[in-house]
């Protein structure tokens, strides 16, 4: 495999400072996170073309690239407080080459309200809320019924896995969950930022149960400091036996850097069911390494004889 440059350098460091300071102080306001400039400019050169979808009390800006109707689609949600100019889970769309490929900013991200006279603000747990999940329900009914989809293949990035994961319990027509860095236990997440339990029933590990039959695959960071590697390790713990789940660290990984430019391989990993492929979510996998290896994809821990 062809070696990639873990970190950045130091003035990209610096602007990474400056996006996260930008960030803290826009969430409660209407400012978007992200504007329709950026983001085209990201999804132009995949032929993705952008719209807005009516979605409940929302309007959500969708980038999408289709080019077989009756079939399935590849859905990519944005994870919670995309970076301006470096929106996650919008550059992973753009570099996957399947016929379907849409992607869904989060509520207030890039569009706001139907109702344009009341200021778009959605933060905390709010994000996963029954007014947010019932704006992404209607948006894939939409995009069902105008591309007469067949199923839908999701990927979730950050808190965007944990919406994702969400749909995937409640809806008939998931084929298949991925996620990046993803908020899979909403209450671990939170205790590892010092902030009190979620309040609402949207926190993934709580649907564990249900996902178990679902082909899952996720994917976490070794130097991830948001999402760290136990957010994962917790969600694990609510799983019960099951063929479907699988999991890969990605040892060199943070939260941001490493994912785009990996992405392309990681997505030929078999997302099924398949006898015999059940893993073991053992504590000590998901335990981050002092130094990360350069260029290095860890493989998967080989099944029990």
């Amino acid at each position: 495999m062809k070696k990639m440059s873990l970190y950045r350098s130091r003035p990209v460091r610096i602007c990474s400072a400056l996006a996260v300071l930008f960030l803290t102080t826009a969430c409660g306001t209407s400012r978007p996170l992200m504007t329709t400039e950026n983001a085209k400019r990201i999804a132009a050169p995949a032929w993705m073309i952008g719209r807005e979808i009516p979605a409940g009390s929302y309007m959500l800006t969708a980038f999408e690239r289709i080019h077989k109707y009756n079939s399935t689609v590849n859905v990519y949600i944005e994870g919670n407080t995309p970076a301006p100019d470096y929106p996650v889970g919008l550059h992973l769309a753009s570099k996957d080459n399947a016929d379907n490929v849409i992607y869904l900013a989060q509520p207030c991200q890039i569009s706001g309200l139907i109702d344009g006279d009341r200021k778009c603000t959605l933060s905390g747990e709010n994000r996963y809320g029954p007014q947010a999940m019932a704006a992404f329900e209607d948006a894939l009914d939409e995009i069902a019924n105008r591309y007469d989809v067949r199923g839908f293949h999701l990927i979730g990035y950050d808190g965007g896995a944990a919406v994702a994961a969400n749909l995937a319990a409640s809806r008939k027509d998931i084929l298949s969950l991925r996620t990046v860095a993803g908020i899979l236990d909403t209450d671990a997440y939170n205790a590892a930022h010092s902030m009190p339990p979620t309040s609402n029933n949207q926190n993934p590990a709580l649907k564990a149960g249900q996902l178990a039959d679902m082909p899952q695959y996720h994917f976490i960071g070794g130097q991830d400091t948001t999402v760290p590697p136990s957010i994962l390790h917790s969600y694990f713990q609510t799983v019960p036996p099951t063929n479907c789940v699988k999991y890969e660290m990605i040892q060199e990984n943070e939260h941001v850097d490493g994912w785009v430019e990996k992405w392309p391989e990681l997505l030929k990993r078999p997302v099924n069911c398949a006898p015999g492929a059940r893993q073991d979510f053992n504590a000590l996998d998901l335990v981050s390494q002092e130094e990360p290896v350069p260029g290095v994809i860890m493989p998967e821990k080989p099944e029990k004889p």
